[in-house]
């Protein structure tokens, strides 16, 4: 099966390709910190990018997986309506990956979990733990302190990534919670697990997937 598999969930856009034999060819536009992406203009761009390094077109593509968050409202509607469209436009199934699922995964935790920890903006963050494939702690938004409390109160090792986990080290790392160096690369949502978790999960109906917000968006229109 070949995949291709976007996500704009945070300020990095991602797109990669899994090919048949394993391999997972990756494009990707990392912003400075601070910056909210460019994701409107890169992820055309970057789906062609991976397509091309892959040496394959899109009559190889077998279907497409969008992470759908939580994330960045703005990002999240520019992946999936990307998404959306192009399915429509090549006859493809559209998969949805949860983006904190993509971010585990792509984080080895040996005998603990890993808790994905995006920055959501307004003092807290979009969070869910996992151990391998076991769900712990369910996709989620909380402020830091709330957030250390439900890890601790897993009673594994766990380690948090993520630009999230980056912010808010300090509370973290003070419930016991290991977080890697700030410029590691299991901070940011890797193409191999976005694909790898688009070619084993259900189609959606195409219409009807929508972003995963888990919070009110930051502006709403006027009552």
């Amino acid at each position: 099966m070949i995949v291709l598999a976007i996500d704009t969930a945070t300020p990095s856009t991602v797109a990669g390709v899994l090919l048949g034999d394993g391999r997972v060819v990756e494009a990707r536009d990392d912003p400075p910190d601070g910056s909210r992406g460019e994701h409107a203009s890169r992820v055309l761009v970057l789906v062609e990018q991976a397509l091309r390094d892959a040496g394959v077109g899109w009559g190889d593509v077998d279907r497409i997986a969008v992470g759908v968050g939580p994330g960045g409202f703005t990002g999240l509607r520019i992946g999936i309506a990307t998404a959306r469209a192009l399915a429509q436009a090549r006859g493809l199934p559209l998969v949805p990956v949860s983006s904190l699922a993509a971010l585990a995964a792509g984080a080895a935790a040996g005998d603990g979990a890993v808790a994905a920890v995006i920055d959501a903006r307004r003092g807290e963050a979009f969070a869910g733990a996992w151990a391998g494939e076991r769900e712990l702690l369910a996709p989620v938004a909380l402020a830091p302190d709330a957030l250390a409390v439900r890890l601790r109160a897993l009673a594994v090792p766990v380690q948090a990534v993520g630009d999230g986990a980056v912010r808010f080290r300090s509370e973290l790392e003070g419930a016991g919670v290991a977080v890697p160096p700030d410029g590691s690369a299991v901070h940011r949502i890797a193409a191999a697990p976005l694909c790898r978790l688009g070619a084993a999960g259900e189609p959606a109906e195409r219409d009807r997937l929508l972003p995963d917000y888990r919070r009110e968006p930051d502006a709403k229109p006027p009552q």
